[in-house]
């Protein structure tokens, strides 16, 4: 009897979707397919030779698929037998898949997939062959079921050939680490379930380092409400971290990088809900992005890890220095008694913490060696940041990008400067929180104006929130003055004869350019910073988006610009922005903000919201808060705001007598601290 052929019911460039599914993901819908079927092991097999991979075999000794059944399964999207029930045939098991997808992202690996499947019919075994080709995958080719040998057991083969290339991924310890952190809730549940990769057992329990669970808000979508909760495996080894989104149950449906760095740790993160299922069931959760709900699960999801590893961060560094102290190297044999001690004592732990990071070996020294450069770093932090720069490079040869990220720690190394760069820093923190509060308030936000008022603020020598090495060089000025200041930076030898003009033909107003020098051969190389500042009321969108992308094109058709060694950054901010200023902040293959780029790379424009301005700075402050004792709350940081930009706030922030008490506490408290580093010094 002829092989039967079924056409699968559903449009071609759906199929040609799902056929396009990354290696691991693939593999992995083929392994869900076969715990879904009862089996109790499962093999993933790659076939090779001497030149590349020649086929991907996945076997299991589920209870296979009845031949009358073939025809629904192949034959339809959403057709499987899951979609009828929530726990598998036979040991009752939860299902992951429910609309018969998985099977034809098989075809991701390679152009033909096969399907030997073998089931008991009437207390007889019988086997037949199912077939798919990437080059009509509407055709699905099956043959009559045969009798097979008793012995052989139930269950189902599938192999994939031709494949279109070596996957790397698929090489078995890449593929171990991988598949253990998709199965890793699964195989917790289910430990009568074995998943072997050439021959080797997922075990995911000998990988992971701890194991941790977070309840997230509920997730309101109209108003009906889904429970939500965050578990965070974190690897002993792992070269990627993963952010995945799972049904109730833990059954990851997609995979997603984090957005968020959380260094020297490797982690998969699982939010589970049964929105995420339901959102699957819809076809959209690969939209996840747009989806407001979800995201803002994600996004609390986040913070909870990231609070998580900075807490594990600190109390490293905590644990590192007491171990020092433990094994007699700290090179400072008694307690502090004074400030400029104290301020010694940490400047010295953050240097030598950074240099315990960076330096690999570092650990494994013996602790000769290390009491050795402990005390070196301590006589260079005594001497200077000439003499510590020394040391960090001819000594130590620390990478040049870990001395950048050291530099502003080389700077506080004066000893002679320390008290004034801690009140430097505290008045620096105190400005953010003001400035957050300012912002962010339902009231404030309202009256505060972009030119008179928040332009002010930030221009009077507070640019450094937009970067520490940006200084101040054209604020409120047509781009013809940028112009001008370019030259003058670059030298005279260029004419300025007219104004520079948008593309919509107006004059341009830039609100500040910013100016850092780039290191490079040569000296006249520079980068720009063109920020435009909206109100903190006004939401980012077409409009604003359409004005500084005017800005960038101008300079980019403008000829003076043409042949200048110049790189230019145009952002535009305000506290929020909308759906359309959000879909264009997540272009595919550009950074997250990024909605243009010059194809010569010398030209770009993003958008960015205060919220993420702010965290950057206080991400660059946090080294020193906790030294600082700095007790920043709102009504001290808007007293703050109010003593030194009163010109700028009028209307914006009314600070009551209280509070200006608590600023004058606050101020006491700063000039005893400086009075008190003046007597140790003494």
């Amino acid at each position: 009897m002829p092989d039967a052929h079924y056409r699968v019911r559903v449009e071609g460039d759906h199929l040609q979707k799902l056929a396009s599914a990354k290696p691991i993901q693939a593999v992995s819908e083929l392994l869900w397919n076969a715990v879904d079927a009862d089996a109790t092991r499962i093999d993933l097999e790659i076939e090779s030779d001497e030149i590349a991979m020649r086929s991907v075999v996945i076997s299991d000794n589920g209870h296979g698929i009845p031949h009358e059944d073939v025809e629904a399964l192949f034959g339809q999207l959403g057709g499987s037998w899951k979609g009828l029930r929530n726990r598998s045939k036979k040991k009752g098991r939860l299902l992951h898949g429910k609309e018969g997808k998985g099977r034809f992202k098989a075809l991701a690996l390679g152009r033909v997939a096969e399907w030997n499947v073998r089931y008991l019919s009437d207390e007889k075994l019988l086997g037949y062959k199912v077939t798919l080709i990437r080059d009509d995958l509407v055709d699905v080719r099956v043959t009559e079921p045969e009798e097979l040998d008793a012995a052989l057991g139930t269950g189902v083969e599938v192999r994939v050939t031709e494949l279109d290339r070596t996957y790397r991924s698929l090489e078995t310890k890449s593929a171990i680490q991988s598949l253990s952190e998709i199965f890793a809730l699964y195989l917790t549940d289910y430990s009568d379930v074995g998943i072997y990769v050439d021959h080797q057992r997922l075990d995911p329990s000998k990988l992971i380092a701890s194991r941790v669970k977070f309840d997230l808000s509920p997730i309101d979508d109209g108003g009906k409400v889904y429970p939500a909760q965050i578990e965070v495996i974190e690897w002993t080894s792992a070269s990627e971290r993963w952010f995945f989104l799972c049904g109730a149950e833990g059954f990851p449906f997609l995979r997603v990088t984090p957005k968020f760095h959380a260094p020297n740790f490797q982690f998969s993160a699982y939010l589970k809900s049964s929105y995420v299922t339901t959102l699957q069931s819809q076809g959209i959760l690969d939209l996840v992005e747009m989806n407001a709900p979800l995201q803002a699960a994600c996004d609390e999801a986040s913070e909870h890890i990231k609070q998580l590893y900075r807490s594990r961060e600190i109390e490293a560094a905590r644990s590192e220095v007491e171990q020092w102290k433990v094994d007699e190297i700290y090179p400072y044999p008694t307690e502090p008694k004074t400030t400029v001690e104290k301020a010694e004592r940490q400047v010295f732990e953050i240097v030598a913490l950074n240099v315990n990071r960076h330096l690999q070996d570092f650990a494994d020294q013996s602790k000769r060696t290390k009491a050795f450069q402990l005390r070196m770093l301590r006589q260079a932090i005594e001497r200077g940041p000439d003499e510590l720069q020394h040391i960090l490079t001819e000594v130590l040869e620390l990478p040049e990008k870990t001395q950048k990220e050291l530099s502003k720690l080389l700077e506080e190394a004066n000893l002679a400067n320390v008290i004034s760069a801690s009140k430097l820093v505290a008045d620096r923190l105190k400005f953010i929180r003001g400035l957050e509060a300012l912002l962010f308030d339902p009231e404030s936000k309202k009256l505060l104006k972009e030119r008179s008022q928040l332009h002010q603020m930030i221009a009077d020598n507070n640019t450094w929130i937009f970067g520490e090495e940006f200084n101040l060089t054209v604020s409120d000025q047509s781009l013809t003055e940028v112009l001008r200041k370019h030259r003058r930076l670059l030298g005279e030898d260029i004419v300025i004869d007219r104004p520079v003009r948008r593309i919509d033909g107006k004059v341009g107003i830039v609100d500040l350019m910013l100016s850092k020098s780039v290191p490079q051969n040569h000296a006249e190389d520079r980068e720009h910073l063109v920020v435009e500042l909206k109100r903190p009321s006004v939401k980012i969108g077409a409009e604003e988006i359409t004005q500084i992308k005017s800005y960038a094109y101008a300079v980019a058709d403008d000829e003076r610009f043409r042949h200048l060694h110049t790189r230019w950054s145009f952002w535009v901010v305000s506290n929020d922005l909308d759906g359309f200023a959000r879909a264009e902040t997540r272009q595919k293959g550009k950074p997250r903000g990024q909605i243009f780029q010059a194809e010569d790379g010398n030209i770009e424009v993003w958008v960015k919201s205060w919220s993420e301005i702010i965290a950057e700075c206080q991400s660059r402050l946090r080294f020193v808060q906790d030294h600082l004792q700095a007790n920043v709350d709102k009504k001290s940081a808007l007293s703050y705001l109010k003593k030194t930009y009163e010109k700028y706030l009028s209307g914006v922030a009314e600070i009551n007598s209280d509070n200006e008490g608590a600023h004058e506490e606050s101020a006491n408290a700063d000039a005893d601290l400086v009075s008190e580093g003046a007597q140790s010094a003494e």
